[in-house]
C-alpha cells in the first residue's frame, strides 16, 4: 500500500514539472515573438509610415509615390537596378555551375585550392572588389596602360558605370551561387547515369536530362541569391558606380545628401518590393522539392576522362587566374609607394592616421563589433532555434517566431539600417539610446545575417533524436542540463560555423550600418569608402587587405577546430 502511495506521488510531481515546464516554455515563446517583433516588425512598420509623410511629419497619403513616379531620375536608377542584377545573375550562374561541375563531376588535382580561391571574395567587402577594378582597368590601371608600358597593348573598358558595376557584382555574387551549386551537384543518383549510358545517352543529353533537373532548385536559390545580393549592393556601385545611379547609393543620397527622409523611405520600400518578391518565389517553388537521393541511391562515380579533365583544368585555371589578378591588385597596391609612379614597397599605407583621423580605431571598432555580433548572435540565434524546434505545443507561437526568424533574409541592409533610423530615433521610444552606439550596429548585423545561422540551427537540430529529451524528462533531467550536456556538444560545429558566419560577414558589411553609425564609431568598411573617396585609394586598399587576412585566419581556425571535431568523434566511435 506504501509502494503504491509513493508511485502515485511521484507520478504527480512528474506531472507538475512538466505543467510548470510548458508554463516556462510558453512564456519563453512570448518573449521570443515580441523580442522578434520589437526588432523586425516595428522597424518596418516606422520605415513604411515615414512614406506618408512629409519633411514634417504631416500625414500626406501617395504624395511621395506620386513623386517618385514623377521624377525621371528616380525611375532610371530602378531600371539600372534590374538591369544590372537581371545581367549579374544571368552571367554568374552558368559560370558557378561551371566551376562546381569541376569539382564535383571530375577527379582532377588540387580541387582544395580551387574551392578556396573561389571563396576569397566573400571575405572581402564589396567595395575592395571595385577597388581591384579601378587598379586594373582605372585610367592608370594595370591593363590601361599595358603594364605600365612593359606591353605593346592596352585593354581599355568604360569602368565608371554599368560596366564597373556589372564586373564587381558578378565577382561579389559568385561565391555565393558556387556554394549552392556545389551543393546541389554533391547529391546525386548515379543508377540514373548507369541507366543513361545503357541506352547510348551522349554527355549533352545526360546533362539535360539528368544533371540540370537534379539541381533545379539549387539554380534558382542561386539565382534569387545573385538578384538579391547585386540588387540591394551599395558598395561595389559607391567605387565604380560614376554617374550610373542605382537604388542603392539613391537611398544613401536622399538620407545623407539631401536629408529628405519621406523619399528615403519610399526609395527603401522600392528597393525591398523586388527582394521580398525573389525570397517568396524561392520559398513557394523549394516547398515542392522532393527527395531526390533516397537510401537506394548510388553515389555518383567518377570515370578516368583525359580529355574531360584537361577541359577542367583550363576553366579551373582561368577561373583561378581571374581571381589572383583581382585579388592580387589590391594587396600589390596596399605596398606600393604611390601607384603607378613609384612602385617600391612600403608599410605607409597602414598608417591610416595620414588618410582619417583615428588611425587604426575603425578597424578595431568593426573587429569589436563583428566579435560581439558573433558571440550574441550565435548565443541567441541557436537558443531561439532550439526553443522553436524542441518546445511540444504552442504551434502557432512557434510558427510565427519561425517565420520573423527567415523574414530578415528578404530585407537589404539598407533596408533594415533605414528603419532602424526611423524606429530608435522616434522620440517616444525607450530604446532611443541605443542610437549611435556600438549596440545599435551590433543589434543591426543580427537581424541583418540572421536567417542564414538560423536555417544552420534548425536543420541541426531537425536531424537529432528527440529521443534525448523524452529520456531526460523520463530521467526528470532539466532541459538546461540536457541543452548544455548534449545539444551543445552535438551541435558544436554548426554552432561554429555560424559564429564565423557572423563574424566574417559583418567585418565586410557597409550596407546595414552606414546610417547607424556615430562620430566616434567609425567602422573599417566605412572608411575604406571615405578614403577612396578622398583619393587616398592606397590605404583604402590596404584597410580592404586587413580586413581580408583576419577574415581568413578566422576561417582557418574554424576548419582547424571543425577538423579536431571531427577526429574526437572519430576516436569516440571507434571505442
Amino acid at each position: 500500500m506504501m509502494k503504491q502511495t509513493s508511485s502515485h506521488i511521484t507520478l504527480g510531481k512528474w506531472k507538475q514539472l512538466r505543467i510548470r515546464g510548458r508554463g516556462s516554455s510558453l512564456w519563453t515563446l512570448l518573449i521570443v515573438l515580441l523580442g522578434l517583433v520589437t526588432v523586425v516588425i516595428l522597424p518596418l512598420i516606422f520605415l513604411f509610415r515615414q512614406a506618408f509623410m512629409d519633411q514634417n511629419g504631416v500625414f500626406v497619403g501617395l504624395a511621395n509615390f506620386a513623386k517618385y513616379g514623377e521624377s525621371p531620375a528616380l525611375l532610371q536608377s530602378l531600371q539600372h537596378s534590374l538591369t544590372v542584377s537581371v545581367l549579374t545573375t544571368v552571367i554568374v550562374i552558368p559560370l558557378a555551375f561551371g566551376l562546381a561541375y569541376v569539382l564535383t563531376r571530375t577527379d582532377i588535382k588540387g580541387k582544395g585550392i580551387i574551392k578556396g580561391l573561389a571563396m576569397l571574395p566573400l571575405f572581402a567587402p564589396t567595395m575592395m572588389h571595385g577597388l581591384a577594378l579601378t587598379y586594373l582597368f582605372g585610367n592608370q590601371g594595370l591593363f590601361t596602360t599595358g603594364f605600365f608600358g612593359a606591353l605593346p597593348f592596352e585593354w581599355r573598358i568604360p569602368l565608371y558605370g554599368p560596366v564597373g558595376i556589372l564586373i564587381a557584382e558578378v565577382i561579389y555574387t559568385f561565391p555565393q551561387a558556387f556554394l549552392i551549386m556545389m551543393a546541389g551537384l554533391m547529391i546525386s543518383d548515379y543508377r540514373l547515369y548507369e541507366a543513361a549510358d545503357s541506352m547510348g545517352a551522349s554527355h549533352f543529353k545526360k546533362l539535360w536530362s539528368i544533371t540540370l533537373p537534379s539541381v533545379k532548385y539549387a539554380l534558382l536559390s542561386a539565382a534569387t541569391v545573385c538578384f538579391t545580393l547585386s540588387f540591394t549592393d551599395y558598395g561595389a556601385p559607391k567605387v565604380v558606380g560614376g554617374q550610373y545611379s542605382v537604388l542603392a547609393t539613391d537611398v544613401y543620397k536622399q538620407v545623407v545628401g539631401q536629408q529628405n527622409m519621406s523619399m528615403g523611405a519610399v526609395v527603401g520600400i522600392m528597393l525591398t518590393v523586388p527582394a521580398v518578391l525573389a525570397f517568396i518565389l524561392d520559398r513557394i517553388v523549394t516547398r515542392k522539392q522532393q527527395a531526390y537521393v533516397t537510401s537506394k541511391s548510388v553515389p555518383y562515380a567518377i570515370k578516368r576522362n583525359r580529355l574531360r579533365n584537361t577541359f577542367a583544368y583550363l576553366y579551373a585555371g582561368i577561373f583561378s587566374l581571374v581571381i589572383v589578378t583581382v585579388m592580387g591588385a589590391v594587396v600589390f597596391a596596399a605596398f606600393v609607394k604611390k601607384w603607378p609612379y613609384n612602385l617600391s614597397l612600403t608599410m605607409d599605407n597602414f598608417n591610416f592616421s595620414k588618410a582619417a583621423a583615428g588611425g587604426f580605431d575603425p578597424f578595431w571598432n568593426s573587429v569589436q563589433m563583428s566579435i560581439m555580433t558573433a558571440v550574441l548572435g550565435t548565443v541567441l540565434i541557436f537558443a531561439i532555434a532550439y526553443l522553436i524546434e524542441n518546445t511540444k505545443g504552442f504551434r502557432g507561437l512557434r510558427q510565427a517566431a519561425y517565420f520573423l526568424s527567415i523574414l530578415p533574409m528578404a530585407l537589404p541592409g539598407l533596408v533594415i539600417g533605414l528603419a532602424f533610423i526611423y524606429f530608435f530615433n522616434h522620440p517616444g521610444n525607450p530604446l532611443g539610446f541605443m542610437y549611435g552606439t556600438m549596440a545599435i550596429l551590433v543589434l543591426a548585423n543580427i537581424l541583418h545575417f540572421y536567417s542564414v545561422p538560423f536555417m544552420t540551427a534548425t536543420t541541426t537540430l531537425k536531424m537529432m533524436d528527440k529521443e534525448f529529451d523524452q529520456v531526460s524528462e523520463s530521467m526528470n533531467v532539466g532541459r538546461g542540463r540536457t541543452f548544455f550536456r548534449v545539444t551543445v556538444p552535438l551541435s558544436m560545429s554548426a554552432i561554429l560555423e555560424m559564429f564565423v558566419y557572423l563574424f566574417v560577414n559583418s567585418m565586410v558589411t557597409i550596407s546595414a550600418v552606414v546610417f547607424l553609425y556615430g562620430a566616434d564609431l567609425k567602422l573599417a568598411s566605412i572608411m575604406i569608402v571615405n578614403m577612396d573617396d578622398a583619393g587616398d585609394t592606397a590605404q583604402a586598399a590596404a584597410m580592404s587587405v586587413l580586413i581580408v587576412l583576419l577574415n581568413i585566419a578566422v576561417r582557418g581556425g574554424y576548419e582547424a577546430l571543425t577538423a579536431r571535431l571531427r577526429r574526437k568523434t572519430a576516436a569516440w566511435q571507434k571505442r
